[in-house]
């Protein structure tokens, strides 16, 4: 089946007019420049076209690292750095913004927190374009309303994290026209039950007008992946009916199955058939590859998480250092817990030698103790375009089915159905290599213990223990006290907002408590 990645962005030119004149906080957010073009009338009578529009808003995931940014370097500082699970890394004066992040401390200026507003408001720009011009399409209405679906998707993952990020934020669900983009209702903050109400109504639809795994080139979005994501948006809302419910459908479905080897699952290459890209457990995946102009892999994602050459130096390293795994999260693993070497790289007296033979020398030549192993990428065994390093195509697992299990498992136990998450904990503990009930008996702590194993360096973990903290108050401050004692307020469970977007919108955007 056909895969894809990296069709260049096409736009209609009446739809970019109206967003590139849009002016104050929308100009930021809302601008996408034109990869390619063509008319409107072509778009809604040519479903390849109608498709490959669509393909744009995937796109926006290559972008990154310093930029504009959705699933790279900034993202990783807000998520894995901002928790417990890493330290930001890199050298001690590396990254200030980082820095920040990681002590807790995070100011209204932080670059980071920008980035990431900018690049996820880019995403939502694009979802919006590409629902402008669909809902005109003249051909066949499955195919229209696939395509509608896959958008609605998208836009329901990017506003997902927003509200995770930021609370309640500014709530665009069309592009705007030119007398319309300065109004309140662009440049102001939406409450955040309006903002869920978007992500639940998109994904509703998606739900219902998307193919199965299978029925779509591998790589866009399908029902299983709308029925998890909105499995674990009813998480958040405490809603474990629903929650429960949309995982259960995922994990009966029959498309879906966990890959038996652990490690292999962030591979390119299976082993004997298990794990790689696009496997059996793989729900949600960014796709990547070569292209001429090396551009179709996330902007930095691998370079800058790879292991860092430091003390004596002497080696060719492979990145820039940044999020380590920390002393916390290495604490507590149980002894024989196999995910532990399948998520951390161990720099070790005497050298580490990872799975493709690659030698990393010991800690008198290297910065840090620990990195991510779910982030690596082989420059020997898998693809790389002519040495280009920024662009490495490594495919990343957004949602995968050891996740819906432990949505499944969660929702379950708080319905009374116990039954139901000791199998859904068993599943994951018995491929880890530990029996299958944990140590201490089912029970929340334990649950939230098997998804913080789980779900390591996977870019969720700070917006777990917030979620967590919401049904245990207490548990979030507990985790950062154990993480080199920081010390958490309620306030940290928002990012400020940025302040240079509160400035474009002329003080409109109203900052969060405590910043």
């Amino acid at each position: 089946m056909k895969k894809i990645f990296n069709i260049k962005y096409i736009i209609l030119a009446t739809v970019f007019s109206t967003v590139a004149i849009t002016i104050n906080a929308c100009k930021n957010y809302l601008d996408v420049a034109p990869q390619g073009q063509i008319t409107q009338a072509q778009i809604i009578t040519d479903p390849v076209q109608a498709s490959n529009l669509v393909t744009g808003i995937y796109n926006v995931f290559y972008n990154g690292g310093f930029d504009p940014d959705i699933e790279s370097l900034q993202y990783v500082f807000m998520t894995d750095v901002a928790s417990d699970d890493a330290d930001k890394g890199s050298s001690p004066t590396d990254s200030g913004d980082g820095l920040q992040i990681d002590n807790l401390t995070t100011t209204p200026s932080n670059g980071t927190i920008n980035l990431v507003w900018t690049g996820y408001y880019q995403g939502i720009a694009r979802a919006n374009q590409a629902l402008g011009v669909l809902q005109n399409a003249q051909f066949d209405a499955t195919t229209k309303n696939k395509l509608m679906g896959e958008s609605r998707f998208l836009r329901a993952w990017f506003y997902f994290n927003m509200v995770r990020f930021f609370g309640g934020v500014p709530l665009l669900d069309r592009v705007p026209t030119a007398a319309e983009a300065n109004q309140d209702q662009f440049q102001t903050r939406a409450a955040v039950a309006d903002v869920y109400k978007l992500i639940t109504g998109d994904l509703d639809f998606a739900v219902a007008n998307l193919p199965e795994k299978g029925a779509t080139d591998v790589g866009r979005a399908t029902k299983g992946a709308a029925e998890a994501l909105e499995a674990k948006v009813y998480l958040y809302l405490k809603d474990y009916q629903k929650a429960y419910d949309l995982s259960e459908a995922v994990i009966t479905g029959g498309k879906y199955s966990l890959v038996k080897d652990y490690s292999l699952i962030w591979r390119e290459n299976a082993v004997n058939g298990d794990g790689g890209i696009n496997n059996s457990e793989s729900i949600f995946e960014i796709q990547a590859g070569i292209n001429q102009d090396c551009s179709s892999g996330v902007n930095l994602y691998v370079v800058s998480q790879g292991p860092r050459a430091g003390g004596k130096f002497g080696w060719s390293d492979l990145g820039f250092g940044f999020n380590n795994p920390s002393a916390s999260l290495v604490n507590d693993y149980e002894a024989t817990d196999a995910r532990k070497n399948g998520t951390i790289i161990f720099i070790k007296p005497g050298g580490t030698v990872l799975f493709d033979g690659f030698r990393i020398p010991g800690p008198d030549s290297v910065q840090n103790s620990t990195y991510s192993y779910k982030a690596y990428h082989s420059r020997t065994l898998e693809r790389n375009c002519s040495g280009n390093t920024d662009h490495l195509p490594k495919q990343l697992r957004l949602i995968r089915l050891g996740e819906v299990l432990l949505i499944n498992a969660e929702a379950a136990f708080q319905l009374g159905k116990t039954g139901d998450a000791i199998t859904d904990i068993g599943m994951l503990r018995t491929r880890a290599g530990l029996v299958a009930t944990p140590p201490a008996g089912i029970s929340l702590a334990s649950i939230w213990h098997e998804h913080r194993i789980e779900m390591a360096e996977e870019h969720d973990r700070f917006f777990d223990l917030v979620r967590q903290d919401a049904v245990q108050p207490g548990r979030a401050a507990a985790a950062f006290a154990a993480d080199g004692g920081k010390a958490w307020k309620a306030t940290n469970a928002l990012f400020p907002i940025p302040q240079q977007q509160i400035d474009l919108s002329g003080g409109r955007l109203k900052q969060n408590p405590g910043y």
